[in-house]
């Protein structure tokens, strides 16, 4: 859960963050006292303890062991209206257990895991080069030592968009023959050294690849694909869906999901009758949210940041697999961790 500024002490373990768009997912989700919520990416307990506040019960789940062991004081703090459970979102139907009111996804990693050196997602100080939320299978390190050049240029230039994705790829696998790459600021550095830094440059040139690994490592993709068609199991009939995305690609499966499950995927001729498809799972989605100007100049991690909502109809959930929502596949997979 990507969190925003003004961070304090809150007491149940957790730091106060303020989740991103977080006046705008509460109106999308309309959260009330009787109904429950699933918050599938608990993170720091932003949007979980909003819910809580506006009277609903929340049933948060998260990958991360660190996450939830820091969120058991809160739980406790609710009375039994928070449960925590640990897991993956795309398994949210199951670990929630019953038919909710809404659904709150906020994909990506969490200020948490940024700020915590011995996790790997960060440059800023050096740590292991890991990168698992779950803390557990492939990790970044094993990625970049073991990947071929094919498949490391296509993590770094697909997922983490980075143009420079073929030298880069080249450059690791010449340097990990004499040494492997263990930590966070070797692989930055050499990444530095090899593409170059102009003074004044914001963005550091390693930034992208970073972000390339750590979706793969994770498989984010696929799992926000199979996240979705869980949410799409486990709301009731006038549930609501939100979900806010950091990247293009994430935007693009949401967008895509709901135009499919909503009848406005489109593709048929206006010269012939309408073919009549599949019942529509939920209703038209209103357009993307971005974070407010304030939002942004306060939180610089908001900036790319869209929220996607959308209302479940009574239709019986569909199935549904990966390539129908844009989930790119490297060396056959989605991801490191299937």
């Amino acid at each position: 859960m990507m969190a925003g500024p003004g961070a304090d002490d809150a007491g149940g373990g957790l730091a106060r963050h303020i989740p991103v768009l977080l006046s705008e997912v509460l109106s999308a989700l309309a959260p009330r006292p009787g109904e429950t919520i699933v918050d599938g990416t608990f993170g720091a307990g932003g949007y979980t303890r909003a819910l809580l506040e506006a009277g609903a019960s929340v049933i948060a789940t998260d990958r991360d062991p660190d996450a939830i062991a820091a969120g058991r004081a809160l739980e406790a703090e609710a009375a039994g209206r928070l449960r925590l459970v640990e897991g993956p979102f795309s398994r949210l139907d199951a670990l929630a257990g019953e038919p909710v009111d809404g659904v709150v996804l906020d994909i990506g990693v969490s200020s948490m895991q940024l700020d915590e050196a011995e996790r790997g997602f960060s440059f800023r100080h050096d740590g292991p080069l890991d990168m698992r939320m779950a803390q557990a299978g492939a990790s970044a390190a094993d990625i970049v030592n073991r990947a071929g050049v094919s498949d490391l240029t296509r993590i770094f230039g697909l997922l983490g968009e980075e143009r420079h994705a073929g030298r880069i790829a080249r450059m690791i696998e010449k340097r990990r023959a004499e040494r492997p790459f263990l930590r966070t600021r070797d692989l930055a550095d050499a990444i530095e050294r090899l593409v170059g830094r102009k003074p004044g440059d914001r963005i550091h040139p390693a930034t992208r690849v970073f972000q390339g690994l750590r979706i793969f490592v994770n498989n984010e993709l696929g799992e926000l694909a199979r996240a979705l068609l869980a949410a799409e199991r486990a709301l009731k009939p006038g549930g609501r869906l939100a979900v806010v995305t950091f990247h293009s690609l994430e935007d693009r499966i949401v967008k895509r999901f709901l135009a499919e499950r909503s009848g406005r995927a489109g593709g048929g001729s206006r010269h012939l009758p309408e073919a009549k498809g599949p019942a529509a799972t939920f209703e038209r989605p209103a357009a993307a949210v971005p974070p407010s100007e304030a939002e942004m100049t306060a939180n610089p991690r908001a900036r790319s940041a869209r929220l996607r909502a959308a209302v479940r109809t009574a239709a019986p959930a569909r199935g549904g697999e990966l390539s129908d929502f844009d989930v790119p596949l490297i060396g056959g997979v989605s991801g490191a961790n299937q």
